[in-house]
C-alpha cells in the first residue's frame, strides 16, 4: 500500500507540473480568431461589405419631409391716402409642411458603374483578408517552429553537458590517482559552466519567443505551454506546382488585379458625368396661416390655407465646368495605368521570389541530408574519444575537439531543419497555400 501511495503521489506531481502541449494547428486556429492584424483587415472588409449591401439603394428615389410652425406678434401701422390711419398689434401663426420626392432616372449610367465598383471593393476586402490571413499564418508557423528549434537546441545542450559532466568526473578521478593534471580539471569545469550559462540563455530565448507567439495568437502574454519536439517537413514540393497559374491563386496578385477593375469602373463614373442627368420630381405642400386680427381687413385674410400636389421632370445638362470633368477622366485613366504597372511589377517580383525560395528550398533539403549524416559521425567520434580518454589513450584536447565538432554538428542540423521549414513555408505563402 505504501508503494501504491508513492506511485499515486508521483503521478499527481507529474500531472500538475506537466505543461499543456500547444500544437501548430491550435496556434493557427487561435491566430485566425484573435490576431490583431487579421481583425483589422476583417473590419475593413466588413465595412466594404456593408456598402455593398446598400448598393442597390442608389436606384431608389429620395423621399424627404419638412415641417415648420411659426408664431408671430407684430406691431403694425398703416396710413392711407384718404387720411385713414390704422394701428395695432397683430398676432398670427403659420404652419407649413411638405413631402418631396426626387428620383434620378438617367445619369449617364453612373449608378450602374457605382454599384459594380462597390461590389468590387467588397471583393477586394475579401482578398485583402485572405492575404493577411496567409501572411499571419506564415508568421505563426515561423515563430512556432523557432520555439521548437530552440527547444531542440536546449536538448542538444543537455547532451553536451552530460558529456562535459562525464569529462569533469574523469578528470577529477585521474587527478586523484596522479594520472591527470589540475589545468585539465579546471578546463573541464570551465567548459561545463559555459554550457550551463548557454542553457540559461537558451531558456530565456524560448520564453521570449513564447511571448511573441502569444501576441500573434492573441493569447495572454503570461501563458505557459510546451510545443512539439519535432519539425515536420514536406520534402516533395516542386517548382511547377508552386509557380503554375500563380496569377490566379496568389491572394496578393488577385488583390492588386482587383484594383485595376476598380480603377476602370471609376473611369466609367467620370465619363458618365459628361451626360445629362434626368430626374423625376414630385412634392406635396401644405400651408396654413391664422391671423388673430389684422390692421387692414379689406386686404388681409384672417385665415389662409394652401395645399396641393405637383410633379414633373427636370434635366441638368453639363455645358461647361472649366474642363474639370475632362481633368478627372484623365486622372482616372492614369490611375488605371498606375495599378496595371503595380500589378505587373508585383507579378514579376513574386515569380522571382518563387524561383529564389525554391532554390533555397532545394539547398536546405540537401544540407539537411548532409547534416543528418554528420551528426551520426560526430556522435560516434565523441563516443570513441570519450572511451579513449577513459583508457588514458588520448588527451582531453582530443576529447574537447570531438565535443566541439558534435556541438557544431547539432547546431547545423537543427538550423537545417528549421531553414527547410522556412523555405517550405515561404513557397506556400507565395502561392497562398497555407
Amino acid at each position: 500500500m505504501r508503494i501504491l501511495y508513492i506511485l499515486l503521489f508521483l503521478l499527481f506531481a507529474f500531472t500538475s507540473n506537466a505543461q499543456q502541449i500547444l500544437t501548430i494547428d491550435e496556434a493557427i486556429g487561435a491566430a485566425l480568431k484573435n490576431n490583431y492584424d487579421i481583425q483589422l483587415v476583417r473590419n475593413e472588409a466588413e465595412a466594404a461589405a456593408v456598402d455593398y449591401r446598400y448598393a442597390n439603394t442608389a436606384f431608389l428615389p429620395g423621399l424627404s419631409g419638412t415641417a415648420s410652425k411659426i408664431w408671430n406678434r407684430n406691431s403694425q401701422r398703416s396710413d392711407f391716402q384718404d387720411g385713414r390711419k390704422r394701428q395695432g398689434d397683430v398676432k398670427s401663426s403659420n404652419l407649413n409642411a411638405s413631402v418631396n420626392l426626387d428620383w434620378t432616372l438617367f445619369d449617364g449610367l453612373k449608378m450602374f458603374a457605382t454599384r459594380e465598383r462597390v461590389e468590387q471593393l467588397k471583393n477586394l476586402g475579401e482578398l485583402n483578408t485572405k492575404t493577411q490571413v496567409t501572411n499571419s499564418i506564415a508568421t505563426v508557423i515561423t515563430n512556432y517552429y523557432n520555439i521548437v528549434r530552440q527547444k531542440q537546441q536546449l536538448k542538444a545542450l543537455d547532451t553536451l553537458m552530460s558529456i562535459n559532466e562525464e569529462r569533469v568526473k574523469l578528470a577529477d578521478k585521474k587527478l586523484s590517482v596522479g594520472l591527470g593534471s589540475k589545468p585539465e580539471l579546471l578546463q573541464a569545469r570551465v567548459d561545463l559552466n559555459a554550457q550551463k550559462a548557454a542553457r540559461m540563455l537558451q531558456e530565456t530565448l524560448i520564453s521570449q519567443l513564447r511571448e511573441q507567439l502569444n501576441q500573434l495568437t492573441g493569447m495572454p502574454l503570461e501563458s505557459e505551454y510546451d510545443v512539439s519536439d519535432s519539425i515536420p517537413l514536406n520534402l516533395n514540393l516542386n517548382h511547377d506546382s508552386i509557380a503554375k497559374g500563380i496569377e490566379n491563386v496568389s491572394p496578393g496578385l488577385l488583390a492588386t488585379r482587383k484594383t485595376i477593375d476598380i480603377a476602370e469602373l471609376a473611369l466609367k463614373e467620370r465619363k458618365a458625368e459628361l451626360f445629362p442627368t434626368v430626374q423625376f420630381n414630385s412634392a406635396y405642400n401644405f400651408g396654413r396661416t391664422n391671423n388673430g386680427n389684422v390692421v387692414n381687413p379689406e386686404f388681409q385674410p384672417i385665415f389662409n390655407l394652401n395645399k396641393g400636389f405637383n410633379y414633373g421632370f427636370s434635366a441638368t445638362v453639363p455645358l461647361f465646368n472649366r474642363l474639370n470633368t475632362r481633368r478627372l477622366i484623365k486622372q482616372a485613366g492614369l490611375d488605371i495605368q498606375y495599378n496595371t504597372i503595380a500589378y505587373n511589377a508585383q507579378r514579376s517580383q513574386i515569380k522571382v521570389d518563387i524561383n529564389n525560395s525554391f532554390k533555397d528550398y532545394q539547398y536546405q533539403k540537401k544540407a539537411l541530408l548532409l547534416e543528418e549524416e554528420n551528426i551520426s559521425l560526430a556522435k560516434e567520434n565523441v563516443f570513441i574519444a570519450l572511451e579513449r580518454f577513459k583508457q588514458g589513450v588520448s588527451t582531453y584536447l582530443e576529447l574537447r575537439e570531438a565535443q566541439i565538432s558534435l556541438e557544431q554538428a547539432y547546431n547545423r542540423l537543427i538550423a537545417a531543419r528549421y531553414n527547410t521549414k522556412l523555405a517550405e513555408t515561404e513557397l506556400l505563402r507565395l502561392r497562398g497555400g497555407l
